[in-house]
């Protein structure tokens, strides 16, 4: 059951009523967004813990957070070797979350790609409407897209087409990578058997979780290219996408 629309902002301060939540921010040379994107979360009306998933950047990503945390206690580091891939770095973020006891569990770029402040939006919709997770959707009513150009939007829309057809689902950001899920989510889906690890990850999630019953909300946002550091698109991950649905359709 998918539902759309807007929410509003909720504005209470107490971490006990609002439960843990934790913001999972998987990175790979971000040394120019890091610490600004941090700064930003930490500074919401609401309380959120960070853990950075950093896959060995070079760039010096992993020292700036180490240099935060002595300023956030609630800044938390995961150093993994090398590129492992976006799905990875989720599902490590994931797991840690739930042996922690976080009870609501954010996915965000670096980049600010995705608004910071949207994540109240989509935790008040987990939280206070009762939905089982949440997606800031480019593609339903009142989401957009900002500075791309119109042959790549129309690529990504008509790609959340493509996935809504084969898989007879109806989220309308079927890719969307800016997501708030609650730990019964997490919990009620076998991580271990995700299988794909670019934006075929973010697909086979929403499908897992609906499929296992769990109820999904759109919450429309702008969705903003970065303007510093460089995208982590390949067309290797494209093509995973495209044909990675269609093990989704005819797996059990």
């Amino acid at each position: 059951m998918i539902h759309i629309g807007k929410v509003s902002i909720f504005n209470h301060t107490n971490q006990r009523t609002l439960g843990k939540k934790l913001v999972i921010i998987p990175t790979y040379n971000e040394k120019e967004n890091i610490e600004k994107i941090v700064r930003k979360v930490f500074s919401l009306p609401i309380p959120f813990s960070i853990l950075i998933v950093d896959d060995g950047s070079p760039d010096g990503t992993a020292a700036i957070v180490k240099s935060l945390q002595k300023e956030f206690s609630e800044l938390f580091l995961v150093e993994r070797s090398g590129k492992s891939g976006l799905g990875t770095a989720y599902i490590r973020g994931f797991k840690y979350a739930l042996e922690h006891g976080f009870e609501y569990i954010f996915e965000m770029d670096a980049d600010f790609s995705h608004n910071p402040d949207d994540l109240v939006r989509l935790y008040e919709a987990v939280h206070d409407k009762g939905f089982d997770f949440a997606i800031g959707s480019r593609y339903t009513q009142g989401g957009r897209v900002s500075n791309w150009p119109i042959g790549r939007i129309l690529m990504s829309y008509f790609a959340s087409v493509y996935v809504r057809l084969i898989l007879w689902i109806s989220i309308k950001d079927t890719t969307a990578g800016f997501k708030c899920y609650s730990a019964r989510v997490l919990r009620g889906i076998d991580l271990d058997a995700i299988r794909f690890v670019g934006y075929a990850f973010q697909i086979e999630m929403k499908y897992r979780a609906l499929r296992a019953g769990f109820r999904a909300y759109e919450v429309p946002i702008t969705f903003i290219d970065r303007k510093e550091g460089t995208s982590k698109m390949s067309s290797g991950i494209f093509r995973e996408a495209l044909l990675g649905v269609w093990q989704m359709r005819f797996s059990r």
